[in-house]
């Protein structure tokens, strides 16, 4: 970083030194770090605030002023800002130039309030003729590309805020709704409700192995497959409805359905026979080199190709444009300047020879509707282009690979066309019983390569089309071998993301620089998992898309999402202000009595005002036929059979492996697994004390045993009818099976929880002596203990293993409350599950372990937790490289600040009326082993409180006071931005 009089401000401290190195002494270069500022959560606002901005961090009512604050954990970076443009007599902002970018500048003018000149550097790539050219060429901050941002943002605030409330009373706590990732987990739903649907069909066709002569005289074979039979054309996968029939169009044309009996047939009269060539077809085969990359473009080939995840393949991007490698990578266009073809014929000249260049310099137009951000395709920086050997020892694997797909890209771009011939034959052989039988062949010859050798592919056939010996028409070939092969029609492939990036952009919903975190999102959210590289929904996802296809269907439209990106791009050119779309947005079109008429003329506020009614159970149950249903239940989707009934008249359920996609949930296999779950009790015998039954079952949450009383047993002994009728119940430990387990381990279980002892113990703060009793017993979060005062004041501590339930005794239970709550290490560390060998990046042995959140993949350095879908025997080694890559590239968590924040009188910008507020931090001044035990809970805290539940209930389930964790979330809404859901009653 240099220093110097005029004061350059970037996004980031890897652009910040880069430009540094090229501006000179008379520059001081820093970065901000990303946004500084943001909408404030309505826990930041202050309370004479509160009534205008308290619901949104938005006041709708006056013009949707928003309400911003600077985060805590950008304070510092404030502040350096201010201390350097003190000594400044010049303030450049070189964010990058796009909406986001401009609106990052628009934030650190707001906030930094600077009285010297501000003027806004633009450039497409770092290097040092491209930095100096946006010295000379300044222009002020663009008010409309600002006001577009600020309304995408205020936009996704609405959205959110005003539909996931719905999601938390109807489906579950904690669930989002957003303008984007909810299209686009209503895509990847469909598909699967696609596929759920879809119905496998058989079909067949005949491949003959012909011989030949090839044109140097030598014995050739290439097969042919059958194609027509009769005069009719045989039916191929293309011929099939998803319901395994014909299609109409095929119906009409006369297409016949082969099954095996026939093709088995035709195939044993025609071996070794003669096949007659009917037809001989050649013609031209040209193949023209695609576009430069776009963001969508780049993420869809680096998924197709080097099996990146859009969010690996965007931090990829990011390194090398910050590092100078390559030109921005947030882009729709495909347009190549003319120092970039220029650089481009350059280097195929230099690396393939001249012959490879194309006539004349390629020039690309951009066919996306509504393209906008930067003006030049992603490609190498610079006028002249590097080679991916020059860059190799200065950036990662990854980067290296994204680099050399993005320079192959670039040079194709100007390269000719490869070129060749393209061949189909056609052949014919009588059969007694069927008629002619007409077969077919193709192959593709490349005779100059172009552009394909930048890929590697020049002496390489088209596809999977090997080059036909020469024949003639009339000439007759010896068949060597005719077999029968047989078919099943597919289900529409699932999504990648590669696929669905493709699909998001043909829709025109969102924008390729967003499509990474949307899918990130959707994975974090639970609503979308990996198998492989396929994207699966959870059930939960058809439970959300199910209530907003249902009660908000314009919402999840996706001709309406596109038209929501119109209205930004017009906002951003100008065309209308961010003011009138929201009101239309927000509020509708027209006065009240025509927005209830027409709904289609409602805004968001009077949709979600007028919803009425929702049937919670019907919006968690699908379908999947013959009486069987998932529910989608508190704590997790399970099986419901409404035509297998227990003895009280109830369905019985089951539960749904996490590693069962809903496309392999059919009817039989529900029942196998509801078969398996609700088989009924194993009676283990009979309880010595209270003369009930004691029963092993398996209910939704796994195995439990049930202590039913028996017939005669004393009514006195209850308190109510109830009470009688409902067993006592315990869950098996882990370790136990539910087929093995004994009437003696079941008492055991029954008879929890287990009181270990009592003793005297000295009162740390009123200094008097009560007893205390300490109790062991399995809980939701594993064993533990339990110890309780005289005043009822009770305290935990978590045990290693369910066994020391029954084993710990009295002293190791006062050992263990001697120690702190969080502070001492749990248990020993446990084998991994499996190992994977060395990583080829680290060359470190990788091991999947078992942790307290879960299964996790380790090199011993770098840590990624596997999806609770992820079938851990089965998952390869590959894609946990992937995933550990991935991981790497990512960089360390940043560390949150500690202290308790609190928001300090707000302040009116200097434009538009738009705010921001303060807080400052305290010290901490606790031990090491406090601060632990204190990040620990908070954690805890925050949790489940996200899932809606109460102070109180949070602070018995954690062994705390409702005081401490309204202090925790407190701390957690001014230092994380927690927002917390609204409270939901226990159930």
């Amino acid at each position: 970083m240099t220093k110097g009089s005029k004061l350059v401000i970037v996004e980031s401290p890897t652009k910040a030194k880069k430009i540094g190195g090229y501006l000179g002494d008379d520059y001081t270069v820093l970065a901000s770090v990303g946004h500084i500022r943001d909408l404030a959560q309505p826990s930041q606002i202050p309370a004479a605030d509160k009534e205008k901005f308290g619901r949104f961090g938005v006041d709708v009512n006056d013009g949707f002023e928003p309400y911003y604050v600077v985060g805590a954990d950008k304070k510092k970076t404030v502040a350096e800002l201010r201390a350097a443009l003190k000594h400044a007599d010049e303030l450049y902002l070189a964010t990058d130039e796009d909406r986001e970018g401009e609106a990052i500048a628009w934030h650190l003018v707001q906030t930094l309030k600077p009285k010297v000149p501000v003027k806004r550097m633009v450039f497409h790539e770092i290097t040092p003729e491209a930095i100096r050219a946006s010295l000379q060429h300044t222009r002020n901050v663009d008010d409309d590309m600002v006001d577009a941002q600020e309304t995408r943002r205020i936009l996704d605030r609405l959205y959110g805020y005003e539909l996931s409330p719905v999601l938390w009373r109807k489906v579950g706590p904690g669930l989002s709704a957003g303008r984007v990732q909810s299209v686009a987990t209503r895509l990847i739903v469909e598909r699967e409700r696609e596929r759920m649907a879809f119905v496998r069909t058989a079909y067949w066709d005949v491949v003959a192995t012909l011989a030949a002569k090839d044109a140097q005289g030598r014995d050739a074979q290439f097969d042919a497959r059958l194609i027509s039979l009769d005069g009719h054309r045989v039916a191929a996968s293309k011929d099939f409805t998803d319901r395994g029939e014909l299609t109409d169009a095929a119906v009409r044309d006369g297409v016949v359905r082969v099954d095996g009996h026939v093709a088995d047939a035709v195939a044993a009269e025609l071996k070794g026979h003669r096949f007659l060539v009917d037809s001989l077809d050649t013609k031209p085969y040209r193949r023209r080199p695609q576009p430069p990359f776009t963001t969508s473009t780049l993420q869809q080939a680096a998924g197709n190709r080097l099996g990146m995840s859009s969010r690996q393949t965007m931090r990829a991007a990011q390194g090398l444009y910050e590092n100078g490698y390559i030109t921005y990578m947030r882009t729709d266009s495909v347009t190549l300047s003319r120092e970039a073809i220029a650089a481009a014929r350059e280097s195929v000249a230099k690396t393939y020879g001249d012959r490879f260049l194309s006539e004349k310099p390629k020039q690309y137009a951009t066919k996306t509707a509504g393209a906008q951000e930067a003006h030049e395709c992603i490609r190498p920086a610079g006028a002249h282009f590097r080679h991916p050997s020059e860059i190799a020892a200065h950036v990662s694997p990854e980067q290296l690979k994204l680099y050399k797909l993005i320079w192959q890209r670039t040079l194709a771009s100007q390269m000719a066309d490869a070129t060749g011939s393209t061949a189909v034959v056609k052949l014919s052989a009588g059969t007694d019983g069927y008629g002619t039988a007409l077969f077919q062949a193709s192959g593709t010859v490349i005779e100059f390569p172009g552009f394909l050798m930048v890929y590697g592919d020049g002496s390489k056939s088209d596809g999977d089309d090997a080059s036909l010996p020469p024949m003639a028409p009339g000439e007759q070939l010896q068949s060597t071998d005719v077999v029968a092969d047989g078919h099943e029609t597919q289900p529409p492939a699932r999504y990648t993301e590669a696929s669905l990036v493709k699909t998001l952009e043909a829709k025109e919903i969102g924008r390729p620089s967003t499509y990474a975190s949307i899918i990130s999102t959707i994975i974090d959210r639970g609503y979308v998992y990996e198998r492989g590289r396929a994207l699966i929904p959870s059930w939960l996802a058809f439970a959300v898309v199910k209530l907003l296809e249902t009660k908000f269907p314009k919402y999840v439209d996706y001709q309406f999402t596109a038209d929501m990106e119109s209205g930004l791009d017009q906002i951003a050119h100008g065309q209308e202000t961010g003011r009138d779309w929201l009101t239309r947005f927000y509020f509708g079109s027209g006065d009240g009595a025509a927005q209830s008429e027409d709904e289609a003329h409602a805004g968001l506020q009077q949709q979600v005002a007028q919803l009425g009614e929702i049937d919670a159970r019907a919006i968690n149950t699908i379908e999947i036929g013959d009486g069987i249903n998932v529910r989608v239940g508190r704590y997790g989707p399970y099986i419901e059979d409404t035509k297998d009934l227990d003895a009280e008249g109830n369905p019985k359920h089951a539960s749904i492996p996490d590693t069962l996609a809903p496309d392999e949930l059919t009817v039989d296999e529900a029942r196998k697994l509801v078969a398996t779950n609700s088989g009924g009790p194993r009676i283990l015998g009979t309880d010595p004390v209270t003369g009930g039954t004691v029963e092993v079952r398996n209910g939704r949450f796994g195995p439990y045993v049930a202590l039913v009383a028996s017939d005669t047993a004393d009514a006195d002994a209850h308190t109510s009818h109830r009470d009688e009728q409902k067993p006592k119940m315990a869950s098996l430990f882990k370790s136990m099976s539910p087929d093995t387990l004994t009437l003696d381990e079941a008492l055991k279980l029954l008879s929890l929880p287990r009181e270990v002892g009592s003793y005297d113990e000295v009162d740390a703060k009123t200094g008097e002596t009560q007893t205390v009793t300490v109790t062991a017993n399995n809980g939701r979060y594993g064993p533990y203990l339990t110890k309780t005062g005289a005043d009822g004041k009770q305290e935990t501590r978590s045990l290693a293993s369910e066994n020391d339930i029954f084993a710990i005794d009295l002293a190791g239970a006062q050992e263990l409350f001697a120690q702190p709550k969080y502070g001492r290490r749990r248990g020993s560390a446990k084998p991994p599950l499996r190992e994977l060998g060395n990583d080829p990046e680290t060359n470190k042995p990788v091991v999947i372990k078992d942790g307290f959140y879960g299964a996790y993949v380790t090199d011993g350095t770098t840590n990624r937790s596997l999806p609770k879908q992820t079938d851990l025997k089965t998952i390869t080694a590959e894609e946990c490289f992937r995933l550990l890559a991935e991981k790497r590239a990512a960089g360390p968590a940043k560390r949150r600040g500690r202290g308790k924040a609190r928001s300090s009188s707000a302040k009116s910008s200097s434009t538009g009326g738009r705010k921001k507020a303060t807080t400052r931090k305290t010290a901490s001044g606790k031990t090491s082993a406090a601060d632990t035990a204190r990040q620990e809970r908070r954690a805890k805290v925050k949790d489940l409180a996200s899932q809606g539940w109460a102070n109180t209930r949070i602070a018995k389930e954690i062994g705390s006071t409702p005081a401490t964790v309204k202090s925790d979330i407190e701390w957690l809404a001014a230092n994380e931005g927690f927002d917390r859901p609204p409270v939901v009653p226990a159930r």
